[in-house]
């Protein structure tokens, strides 16, 4: 207790001093909604090749429509021309057919219907769908922007649609995968229980049998090329979400950091290989939690043993990896307060005295961008070396335990290389079920 009092009277005297820093640096915005304005203040980062824009919630309007002025910004005048989200391949690829005008194809069910379901199916992510589709629409196939998802949580959609484009294009492939994947189906829409069967239940697992499954796709990538290269590829990803999947419930209750970094590492890996199949010539944006974008190493996650898609990038590409991390102080935000539970409207606490959140309200700036790049900013960056609280917001949500369940210390000079804040932020507007009244037969949320 004493040591806990000690860091929080550390951090809370360095408050002023961070204050008035911040105030100095802090470069006022207009509000997202004016995207082209918004969008400009960030042409400075366009000479990378993969920008990582955060959030600190899930659930907040602000995030997502910031996010979306800056990758219209990148997309409109710097050549950017893939954007990989935190969500499933399976899912966004619905949202990728529909933003590049290939053809609908159904899955097993509704796209983004496992929960959290707001988090992608939410009025803001479809305005910015449905941009990307207008920006599209004039430009040659190979040059389209394309749209698409990172995580590793979609085991029954990617086995079928693994089996789905075997059944086109190999039906005796096809005959194979099904024998292979014939140990998850079970599991597939409880994945979970496969872990706990495993662990617990000496259950074999089914590990040898995915690996084959995908040995076997790559080994025959020449045929399956000649036909459909894209195709192809979707297939060949969704048989390695398969195997990271299998993995990934496999380990997950034998702890936090084995499974978060096996997920992190997938969703690095899905980057990559998405950018080499775009050739040289490919720069990406990402949209992902705070927690994802920013160097783990520099916060208290990292110093646990737990790495990020941040840090990878940060190894990966150096200087031209920028990550940009957002931040708020109050207001509301679309969240649960257990797995799986109904979303619910939350207020959110104003940010505590010893967080990083609380400097930048003292500033009193509303809406601001925050650059230490660069030696004319060496003054900010070392102000921001001093490590504080910060808070992060998932698709859960507990103010009564916020300070357990919400705040960790980070140095926000190593995590993040600029960051954007909203004193004040509102909840995101979740989509109903099916397709919006009027919409077209290829609209992402409805097929």
């Amino acid at each position: 207790m004493a040591d806990f009092r000690t860091a929080h009277e550390h951090r809370k005297s360095h408050q002023p001093v961070l204050t008035e820093v911040l105030r100095h640096h802090a470069e006022p915005l207009p509000s997202p909604l004016k995207a082209e304005e918004f969008g400009a203040a960030f042409a400075r980062f366009a000479d990378a090749r993969v920008i990582l824009l955060g959030e600190a919630s899930h659930g907040t309007a602000e995030f997502y429509n910031a996010r979306a002025a800056i990758t219209r910004e990148l997309v409109r005048n710097h050549g950017f021309n893939i954007v990989a989200v935190e969500a499933d391949w399976p899912d966004a690829a619905h949202i990728d057919r529909y933003v590049r005008h290939h053809a609908a194809r159904p899955g097993r069910g509704e796209a983004f219907s496992r929960f959290p379901v707001w988090m992608w199916r939410n009025r803001e992510v479809m305005a910015f769908a449905d941009w990307l589709r207008v920006w599209n629409e004039t430009r040659a196939p190979e040059a389209r922007v394309s749209f698409h998802g990172l995580d590793v949580y979609s085991l029954g959609e990617s086995i079928y649609a693994v089996l789905a484009y075997l059944d086109r294009v190999d039906p005796e492939a096809a005959m194979l995968a099904r024998r292979r994947y014939g140990c998850l189906t079970p599991w597939q829409d409880e994945p979970a229980y496969y872990g706990r069967a495993v662990l617990y239940q000496g259950k074999e697992s089914c590990e040898e049998d995915v690996v084959g499954q995908l040995k076997d796709m790559l080994a025959r990538r020449l045929d399956y090329v000649r036909e459909d290269g894209e195709a192809w590829f979707d297939a060949a990803q969704n048989a390695r979400v398969v195997l990271a999947a299998e993995h990934y419930y496999r380990i997950m209750y034998r702890g936090s950091t084995e499974s978060w970094n096996l997920r992190d590492r997938h969703m690095f890996d899905t980057l990559t290989a998405l950018m080499a199949a775009r050739g040289p010539d490919a720069r990406a944006i990402v949209w992902a939690h705070n927690s994802h974008i920013g160097n783990a190493s520099a916060t208290s996650m990292g110093w646990q043993g737990e790495f990020n898609i941040g840090e990878l990038c940060r190894s990966a590409f150096g200087d031209r990896a920028v990550a940009i991390g957002f931040g708020t102080d109050r207001g509301t935000v679309a969240a649960a307060s257990d797995w799986g539970a109904p979303m619910e409207l939350k207020s959110v606490l104003p940010a505590r005295t010893d967080s990083y959140e609380y400097a930048f309200r003292k500033t009193g700036v509303s809406r601001s961008l925050t650059d230490w790049r660069g030696v004319a900013r060496r003054g900010l960056a070392e102000a921001l070396r001093e490590p504080m609280l910060e808070r992060a917001i998932g698709v859960i949500y507990r103010p009564e335990s916020e300070f357990l369940s919400h705040y960790f210390e980070a140095v926000l000079a190593d995590q993040f290389d600029a960051y954007v804040w909203f004193e004040e932020t509102t909840a995101v507007t979740p989509l109903a079920a099916g397709r919006p009244r009027g919409a077209p037969d290829t609209y992402p949320f409805g097929l």
